[in-house]
């Protein structure tokens, strides 16, 4: 009986007897008592031990391989290891090894609960790290993450990679979970992924704006496009023209806070107001400018091109919303101009069929005019270093003027009158981001044709080479698709409240993003990909 009083007593005491248990995969096992107890603590008794045999000494501490992080979007890469992993806890810091990634430390460690420490060179347990790194010629978005010795490391060779990665580490240890032991390295497939909405049919608050902001950036989009004039309403202050703007509408400082929300999660905003076409809310402060057929009848939301004033006022405009969004990129729309859906514009249309002709010569026609108007407000927006980008059915088909090389089509139909498949498009070297209105458009009221896009299909037959319809492109055109952009269009305003449409567009935004940042096959199913939204929420 002493014997076996000793031998309970120096298990009770947590000195391991026993050898740990071998898993199927050759890693170590743990025993119930170890994951009870957890790191550092002894074995359980082995039953085989002879009683009386002298403890054996307890072996180190052994962990199953790590199995790769289920984020939204998923990892490019996991190297796995054998490790405890990393959650945060309460005094750990988040330290920098540059000054200009100050902006993402105090992010993620307000969202951790963790300390910011600043510049910091020395290493203390728990510790999260961002650097920066001089991987020349590497995606500026890419990033690599380790976690070993209980400690963070993200670095990359640009801001933004660092700041995504830091998005990777905020999903791993969502709701207590742990950031796996290993490496990860990540880069998106894609350098546009983007979101669309159309505020000006219907006016969406700052706040909701805001929020929206905050999720993209979480699922590392870089782009929100905001289509804010139309034939409904012009929704942001102007100093120009404040005649045009709608009662219901943003003030510049309202703007301004979520550009500067949008920049500190990496994500650039992309203006849009339309025109030749989709102008009425200018046109209703400016009667004078309506463009009218030859019977005087006014042409639903169109400006009239040949008059010298419409361009003016057309670049007032991109002229002062330049200095309120910085960044390069600019959308000029350029779809649905009436006076080119009808038989033949030059008879319907005779002021503009002149204009062309003094413009471009005596053959010229209305669609070469409206393709000068095109190139002449990429000119007003590339003087301001923007790049712009076009609707697809703003491209006409044998026009004698061409529209400027580096204008990139915003595919979205094949629908249009003249409509040209994608690849007529590739063929000529444009470069094109994909708004497939097939997939990718949420249309509220789901007006025509439209039905309310879904997360499954998108996740499950889209692709970023799916341009048109439901074929993709060749691959040696893969190049040339800059990425996408889901679209959110308010035809029937009223048919969704803003809740209704944040809450419609959740799995579409994750199926998205998904397939933008990962071009391989997803590995989840559906239904595996929903269950992980839903615990990542």
């Amino acid at each position: 009986m002493l014997i076996v009083a000793v031998v309970l007593v120096t298990v009770g005491a947590g000195v391991g007897i026993g050898l740990l248990a071998t898993g199927d995969d050759g890693s170590s096992a743990q025993s119930e008592q170890e994951r009870r107890s957890g790191p550092g603590t002894g074995e359980a008794a082995s039953s085989s031990t002879p009683r009386g045999a002298a403890p054996t000494p307890t072996p180190t501490r052994s962990y199953p391989l790590s199995k790769a992080p289920g984020t939204i979007p998923s990892v490019t890469s996991h190297t796995a290891a054998r490790g405890p992993g990393w959650r945060p806890a309460q005094g750990e810091r988040v330290v920098v090894s540059d000054a200009d990634l100050a902006d993402e430390g105090r992010l993620i460690a307000g969202e951790l609960g963790l300390k910011y420490a600043g510049e910091k060179d020395d290493v203390q347990a728990g510790d999260v790290r961002l650097a920066l790194n001089d991987d020349e010629g590497a995606d500026p978005e890419s990033y690599a993450m380790t976690v070993r010795g209980g400690r963070v490391t993200i670095s990359g060779p640009g801001e933004a990679g660092v700041f995504y990665g830091t998005r990777t580490l905020k999903q791993e240890v969502h709701d207590g979970g742990t950031a796996p032991e290993g490496v990860v390295r990540d880069e998106p497939a894609k350098p546009v992924r983007g979101f669309m909405l159309d505020m000006a049919r219907k006016f969406f608050t700052a706040d909701w704006i805001e929020d929206r902001v905050r999720e993209l950036g979480d699922l590392k989009y870089n782009q929100l496009g905001l289509h804010f004039s139309d034939d409904q309403g012009f929704r942001i202050e102007s100093a120009s023209h404040p005649e045009i703007v709608s009662q219901q509408h943003l003030t510049k400082a309202q703007v301004q806070k979520i550009v500067k929300l949008a920049q500190s999660r990496h994500i650039q905003i992309v203006p849009e107001i339309d025109s030749p076409g989709h102008l009425g809310a200018v046109i209703a402060a400016h009667p004078d400018l309506q463009l009218r057929n030859v019977n005087g009848v006014a042409t639903r939301g169109a400006i009239d091109i040949s008059k010298p004033e419409s361009a003016e006022i057309v670049d007032d405009l991109l002229d002062e919303y330049a200095g309120l969004f910085p960044g390069n990129q600019w959308h000029l729309g350029g779809d649905e101009y009436q006076a080119l859906v009808v038989s033949n514009p030059e008879a319907s249309y005779p002021q503009l069929a002149a204009a062309a002709r003094k413009a471009y010569g005596s053959g010229a026609t209305v669609a070469d005019l409206a393709t000068g108007w095109l190139n002449g407000r990429a000119a007003t927006v590339r003087a301001d270093d923007r790049t712009p980008r076009a609707w697809n059915d703003g491209f006409f088909r044998d026009t004698s003027v061409q529209p400027d090389k580096d204008i990139q089509v915003a595919y979205w139909t094949g629908k249009e009158i003249g409509a040209r498949a994608p690849v007529e498009y590739l063929s000529t070297g444009r470069k094109v981001i994909n708004y497939n209105d097939e997939f990718l458009y949420y249309v509220l009221g789901e007006p025509q044709t439209f039905v309310y896009p879904t997360g499954q299909r998108i996740y499950e037959q889209w692709t970023p080479r799916v341009l048109r319809g439901t074929a993709a492109v060749p691959a040696k055109y893969d190049d040339q698709i800059l990425g996408g952009s889901f679209a959110v269009w308010c035809d029937l305003a009223n048919s969704q409240t803003q809740a209704q449409v944040a809450a419609g567009i959740r799995m579409p935004l994750r199926a998205t993003v998904q397939k933008l940042w990962d071009a391989s096959a997803p590995e989840l199913s559906w239904a595996e990909f929903r269950a992980l939204a839903d615990r990542l929420d």
